[in-house]
């Protein structure tokens, strides 16, 4: 199973068709060659293996992030 996760775009350099994207303090290097539309800084993008592959909406990606967050708080509670 493959997971994407949204992170948000702070930086793009159009030249080298790449983009600076974070996510809770962590920034990496993304690919944006097969990506669904062109994001702008701000904007919100799914990553999987080092590639932007679908631009979304503030609001879809904050929804997805707290989901995120209660899978993994629900993990973490210890089950007698």
């Amino acid at each position: 199973m493959c997971l994407g996760i949204p992170m948000e775009v702070i930086n793009i350099n159009e030249e080298e068709k790449t983009a600076e994207v974070q996510l809770g303090g962590t920034r990496q290097q993304v690919r944006l060659d097969v990506i669904n539309e062109m994001p702008k800084v701000g904007d919100y993008v799914i990553v999987h293996a080092g590639f932007a592959i679908y631009r979304l909406d503030k609001k879809d990606a904050e929804e997805t992030l707290a989901l995120f967050e209660e899978i993994i708080a629900h993990d973490q509670v210890e089950i007698h």
